[in-house]
C-alpha cells in the first residue's frame, strides 16, 4: 500500500510515447517517399537508403561500445538520420559517399557532441552538407527517373533539375514536379509522398504546423514579392514551381521539425520558421546553387540559443522584466 502513495520528484509526467516510439513513426512517414524514390530511380537507389541506414546505426554502434556507454541504437534516432541522409542523395551517387556521409552525421555532429539531445544542427543535413561541399560534382549530379536509363546528367547548377532550369529563365512543368516524375535527390521528387508522410505525422501528433506553415508560407510571401519586384508581375506558376522543386518540402516537414533542432518556445518556433523560408529563399534566388534548403536549416540551427533568449517567456512575478 506504501507505494501506491510514493510521490516522487516532479514533473509528473505519464505518458506511453518515447524516443522509440517516435523515431518509429517518423521511420513510417519517410516510407511513402523512399518507396517512391525506389519507383521512381530503381533498386539503386533502395540500395543507397539501406546503404546510409546501415552506416548511421553501424558508427553509433561502435562508438558506443567504444566508449562503453549505453548502446542506443533501438531508439530508432540513427536510422532516421540514415534515411533523410540518403534521401538526400542523388540516385546515381557512388555507394561509397551516404557511407561516409553517414559516419560524419552520426560520429561528428552527434556523438561527439554528447549523443541524441545535444547535437547543434540535424545530422542528416549536416551529413549532406559535409558531402556537398566535398565532393560537388557527384553530388550535384542526376539520373532520369524511372531507373530506365543509365545516363548521369550534367551538373544541377547548369540545368539537370527544374529549379536550375527556372533560375535560368526557363519553363518547367509543375504537374510533374507535384507528382515526381522529375530529376532531383531520391527523396525531394514527390510531393504528393512527402506530404502522405507528413499527414501521418500530424495525425500522430508528432509534428504540429507551427513551424512547417510558418516555413512555407515566409518563403511564398518571398518568391512572391520578388516576383512582383523582379519579373514584371505576380507568377503563379513561378511561385508554384519554387515550392514544389528542390527540398523544401522534405526539409519543412521532416527535418525543420527535429525535436532537438527547434526552438521550446511556440513564439520561437514561429520566428525559427520564418526566418527559415526568408533564409532559404534568399539563398535560392541570389546564391549560386538552385537549391538552398539545407544550408538553411543548419544555419538557423545555429541561431536557436538566441531566438530561444529572445523568446522565453518571463517568468511570474517578474515584473515583465527578463533578464
Amino acid at each position: 500500500m506504501s507505494d501506491l502513495y510514493n510521490v516522487s520528484s516532479s514533473p509528473h509526467v505519464r505518458s506511453k510515447v518515447n524516443t522509440s516510439n517516435l523515431m518509429l513513426m517518423v521511420v513510417i512517414a519517410l516510407l511513402p517517399a523512399s518507396l517512391f524514390g525506389v519507383y521512381n530511380f530503381g533498386l539503386r537507389a533502395l540500395l543507397i537508403i539501406l546503404i546510409s541506414v546501415a552506416s548511421c546505426v553501424a558508427t553509433e554502434w561502435i562508438y558506443k561500445k567504444a566508449m562503453k556507454q549505453t548502446i542506443t541504437i533501438g531508439d530508432y534516432s540513427a536510422v532516421v538520420t540514415g534515411i533523410l541522409l540518403a534521401l538526400n542523395m542523388p540516385p546515381a551517387i557512388s555507394l561509397w559517399i551516404p557511407a561516409l556521409g553517414g559516419v560524419f552525421a552520426i560520429l561528428v555532429v552527434k556523438q561527439l557532441f554528447g549523443g541524441l539531445g545535444q547535437n547543434f544542427m540535424n545530422p542528416a543535413l549536416a551529413g549532406r552538407c559535409f558531402l556537398m561541399i566535398s565532393f560537388t560534382g557527384k553530388m550535384t549530379s542526376f539520373v532520369l527517373p524511372s531507373g530506365a536509363s543509365s545516363k548521369v546528367v550534367v551538373d544541377a547548377v547548369t540545368g539537370a533539375t527544374p529549379l536550375a532550369s527556372l533560375k535560368a529563365g526557363e519553363s518547367v512543368d509543375v504537374l510533374s514536379m507535384f507528382v515526381g516524375n522529375i530529376q532531383g535527390t531520391i527523396g525531394e521528387t514527390s510531393v504528393i509522398a512527402i506530404l502522405i508522410g507528413a499527414a501521418f505525422l500530424l495525425a500522430m501528433k508528432v509534428i504540429d504546423l507551427r513551424i512547417p506553415l510558418t516555413y512555407i508560407g515566409s518563403f511564398t510571401i518571398f518568391i512572391a514579392i520578388y516576383s512582383i519586384a523582379g519579373r514584371g508581375g505576380l507568377d503563379v506558376n513561378y511561385i508554384a514551381a519554387h515550392l514544389c522543386g528542390g527540398g523544401l518540402m522534405l526539409g519543412a516537414w521532416f527535418m525543420a521539425t527535429d525535436y532537438v533542432t527547434t526552438p521550446i518556445t511556440k513564439n520561437g518556433q514561429l520566428v525559427y520558421g520564418c526566418l527559415l523560408g526568408i533564409v532559404t529563399a534568399v539563398f535560392r534566388l541570389f546564391g549560386g546553387s538552385a537549391e538552398g534548403v539545407s544550408y538553411a536549416i543548419i544555419f538557423c540551427n545555429l541561431l536557436i540559443p538566441l531566438i530561444e533568449r529572445v523568446t522565453i517567456p518571463t517568468a511570474l512575478g517578474k515584473g515583465g522584466q527578463k533578464a
